[in-house]
């Protein structure tokens, strides 16, 4: 798989040479690959967030690299400057930071930076609109006569109307509830798969890890511990205690069953998977 944006060494300290100097990162070497779905997790304060600012140029390493598509982001201010662009970052509670006047204008304003043509930026605006599930009747009102999901939508569209290649959405469904979770991660899944788009999300739900991503990558105290498939990195579910995280309900069950003696393959993390497996114990097979 080829690489889209990694860092090489990366460190960052925050109020570096005063009495409150606090290393948020430590050397981290971090890869996310083309088409790739990925999550990150971390508890609270684990560097997580000061990683994703890195991916697009909101941050600048204290040392280290930052590369995008093989090359240093901070090479010229004009590579920084497209960086921004092609590595879209939507922030925890990003309907807060809406403010024009209309929700059309509000997911323009992206494209209409890049100094695009107003064809293109209608066109962009339409598909990106398309993608989160908001009708075009809803692009003429003002995003503060929304909902509280619908305002998250646009706010999602106004970076994917960049068209970016890596998308960084930072907890995503936080206070959503069950059907607006599901929806908002269908619609992410749209943008990844109609444009084989590289999708980094930050989320604390085990669950939505297990079933989302095709990769893990653990952040815990500015470093990264460990990384691999879900399967892989909920096999460490005492280190993951450790850190402050967890694992999926299922898994949890599962070592529980493992424990008392039962006979039963422990790295389970959802529920089809824990169906086959006792289909499986039962003698059935999958069905």
């Amino acid at each position: 798989m080829e690489a889209i944006i990694e860092t090489r060494h990366l460190s960052h300290i925050y109020s570096a040479g005063t009495p409150f100097e606090h290393g948020a990162l430590v050397d981290v070497d971090f890869t996310a690959y083309q088409g790739e779905y990925l999550g990150i997790i971390g508890h609270t304060g684990s560097g997580k967030s000061t990683l994703i600012q890195h991916l697009n140029g909101l941050l600048k390493p204290t040392s280290g690299q930052v590369l995008f598509a093989g090359k240093d982001i901070w090479e010229t201010k004009e590579r920084t400057r497209q960086t921004r662009f092609q590595v879209g970052l939507v922030f925890q509670y990003p309907e807060y930071q809406l403010f024009e006047e209309t929700v059309y204008k509000d997911i323009s304003f992206g494209p209409r930076n890049m100094g695009l043509d107003e064809g293109e930026i209608d066109r962009r605006v339409r598909q990106a609109a398309q993608f989160v599930g908001l009708k075009d009747a809803v692009l003429e009102k003002s995003p503060f006569e929304l909902s509280g999901g619908q305002k998250r939508r646009v706010a999602i569209a106004g970076v994917i109307a960049m068209e970016p290649s890596v998308l960084i959405l930072d907890e995503p469904t936080a206070g959503l509830d069950p059907v607006g979770v599901e929806s908002i991660l269908g619609n992410i899944h749209d943008y990844h798969q109609a444009k084989n788009a590289t999708i980094l999300i930050v989320s604390h739900s085990m669950e939505e890890m297990a079933r989302t991503v095709d990769r893990i990558v653990v952040v815990d105290d500015g470093k990264i511990p460990f990384s691999g498939t879900p399967r892989e990195v909920f096999a460490h579910g005492d280190e993951l205690e450790k850190m402050g995280l967890g694992v999926p309900a299922m898994t949890r069950v599962f070592h529980r069953l493992k424990s008392m003696g039962v006979d039963i393959d422990p790295s389970v993390y959802t529920i089809p998977q824990a169906r086959d497996a006792v289909l499986a114990k039962l003698g059935r097979g999958k069905g």
